[in-house]
């Protein structure tokens, strides 16, 4: 049999994990050195009810490598193969911490996709090895096809504020300041080698979502795959934009329409909303 591991920046809903049988390592989550598990001892929900009661800047940090050890040695021991998918290395060490246990397990049949992306991004990339383990593909398989896949990824997202971007050291204070005086919404983009970068700037919410829409048609998604909508934790956003893009001729169903969890919401702060889709080029 062919398991799956994800993690929680691809923003699973704990009964889609279920349904869909696959695993998930979390990511950990700490206000004022209270530590939480993303999925396990907190929600999305409770996340966004933090971010606001708290005066503090969370911090996230990756999997203990223990988590990849205890599914790894229940794989093994059932002579399993495996496939993990990674939120980007260039934004966590958790891609590194999954490889390192695989390496002292010596887990042959263990197969490691760093996603180069992130949340919806990442998802994406998990639905299609669930779709591929299904019928009946190798774990080998399924990573030579992820392997492809990822490079077609575009992931764009506006967002409301600067602040976290500037808290997390992504952001200098110059830039800051400038950004926050003129009430600047900036749309970042995830490039190629997992890293993120700012591709525009708009004056408003609905200025950042006519940008994502421009760059959507731009980019000629592959209507094979899904696209989704992201939002920190203000729906009215993702709604927004989702009905920005069927009028351009997107299919954007309402379940395609996802809350951001708490490892890429600790980065970019409520109210953003963006776009992941496999383009064809």
């Amino acid at each position: 049999m062919v398991r799956i591991i994800t993690d929680s920046a691809a923003d699973f809903e704990p009964h889609e994990l279920k349904e869909n049988n696959i695993y998930c390592v979390p990511m950990q989550i700490s206000f004022n050195d209270v530590e939480y598990k993303e999925n396990e001892n907190l929600s999305k929900e409770q996340f966004y009810e933090l971010l606001e009661k708290c005066d503090c800047f969370p911090k996230t940090s990756q999997p203990a490598p223990h988590d990849f050890e205890v599914l790894l040695k229940e794989f093994m021991k059932n002579n399993d193969e495996c496939i993990i998918i990674t939120v980007s290395s260039s934004l966590s060490g958790t891609y590194q911490n999954a490889s390192l246990v695989k390496d002292i397990l010596a887990y042959e049949n263990c197969y490691i996709v760093d996603s180069l992306n992130a949340a919806a991004g990442e998802r994406l990339l998990t639905d299609y090895a669930i779709k591929l383990r299904n019928d009946g593909k190798s774990a080998k398989e399924i990573f030579g096809e992820l392997e492809i896949l990822k490079t077609k990824i575009k992931l764009y997202a506006c967002l409301d504020t600067l602040e976290y971007l500037h808290r997390g050291g992504r952001l200098s204070k110059t830039a800051y300041t400038v950004g926050m005086i003129a009430n600047i919404k900036p749309v970042i983009h995830i490039l190629k080698d997992g890293t993120i970068k700012v591709s525009s700037k708009a004056m408003s919410i609905r200025g950042g979502i006519n940008s994502i829409s421009k760059k959507l048609c731009a980019c000629t998604p592959d209507k094979k795959y899904p696209i989704y909508v992201l939002y920190s934790n203000n729906r009215k956003n993702g709604d927004l934009l989702a009905d920005a893009l069927r009028k351009s001729g997107f299919d954007v169903p309402d379940k395609n329409i996802i809350n951001i969890g708490a490892t890429i919401g600790s980065h970019i702060g409520s109210n953003a909303c963006g776009v992941a889709c496999i383009s064809k080029d």
